[in-house]
């Protein structure tokens, strides 16, 4: 076979590579576009919380800075805050900590009566918030069957609030955790064991820091349901002003006086402390997730 001379390879012309043909009929994605999407994203979220919270805020600088602060920063608005913010977080460290043995057991272990208590996980989703408050203030007054047993007064006190605040956000900590504890395998747990940890060791290095991200949302959940939380909350608070009286009843009862700068200027602040508290669980929650 003769080989083909490199003057005659020179001189060949080079063919250029045919570019690949695009399909007559471009296949559809099953799910909209970015435009599509970003579009309708934003305007739902414009129309649900944008423009109802650029309206309160323009209602409360409507007002003279006097005004403000006079609604917004009062003594008995004070209290309220310090129940209502103080309470909500007191209420969602509860709930992480009984929130993850719940979850764990939920899980990983199978025993007589799972699915009842599987389904009362869920109760405070589907119980009115009405019915919850009146429910908890009937168990938890001093002729209740709960108030009657114990010597601490919990109805009508602030710390009746924290109950209620407790209940309510039990179950955003539960879900939050068990799709996580599913995906962990036992092969983790049986791998540090192997390695020679112990079980403290596996649940303080191994299983806790795998489950702090998913911690720090269900908290925060619990937390901001807790701070908005009305309903169940008003039949065993007791609402005295001073003590036990949260930052929602105070809005309410600004408005059915007709003054809703007022109420604007207390929902502005707990707007601002909201925002502020979230997005600090949030830096704690990324952090959390870039350590495990």
């Amino acid at each position: 076979m003769t080989a083909v001379p490199p003057e005659i390879i020179a001189e060949a012309p080079l063919r250029a590579i045919p570019a690949p043909r695009r399909p007559l009929i471009r296949r559809r994605s099953a799910i909209p576009g970015f435009a599509l999407t970003l579009g309708v994203t934003i305007t739902i979220l414009s129309c649900v919380v944008l423009i109802p919270l650029a309206a309160v805020v323009l209602r409360a600088a409507g007002q003279s800075p006097a005004d403000f602060i006079a609604a917004a920063f009062s003594e008995r608005a004070l209290a309220a805050y310090r129940l209502s913010f103080g309470g909500a977080m007191l209420a969602a460290l509860i709930n992480g900590v009984f929130g993850l043995p719940t979850a764990w057991a939920l899980v990983r272990y199978d025993f007589p009566g799972k699915a009842v208590v599987n389904a009362l996980i869920d109760l405070p989703f589907a119980l009115p918030t009405a019915v919850a408050g009146i429910a908890l203030a009937s168990l938890y007054a001093e002729q209740g069957w709960i108030g009657s047993l114990i010597p601490l007064k919990v109805a009508y006190t602030p710390l009746g609030v924290i109950v209620a605040l407790t209940f309510i956000g039990l179950p955003f900590v539960v879900r939050t955790l068990e799709p996580i504890i599913h995906d962990l395998q036992k092969d983790v747990e049986e791998a540090a064991a192997s390695l020679g940890a112990r079980r403290f060791d596996t649940a303080t290095r191994v299983i806790l820091p795998a489950l702090a991200p998913a911690w720090m949302t269900g908290f925060a959940l619990a937390f901001a349901r807790g701070v908005g939380e009305y309903g169940s909350v008003i039949f065993i608070a007791g609402n005295m002003p001073y003590k036990s009286e949260i930052a929602p009843l105070l809005i309410i009862i600004s408005l059915e006086e007709y003054n809703y700068a007022g109420a604007a200027a207390i929902a502005v602040v707990m707007l601002a402390v909201s925002f502020f508290l979230m997005f600090t669980i949030n830096a704690i929650q990324a952090w959390a997730r870039r350590f495990a």
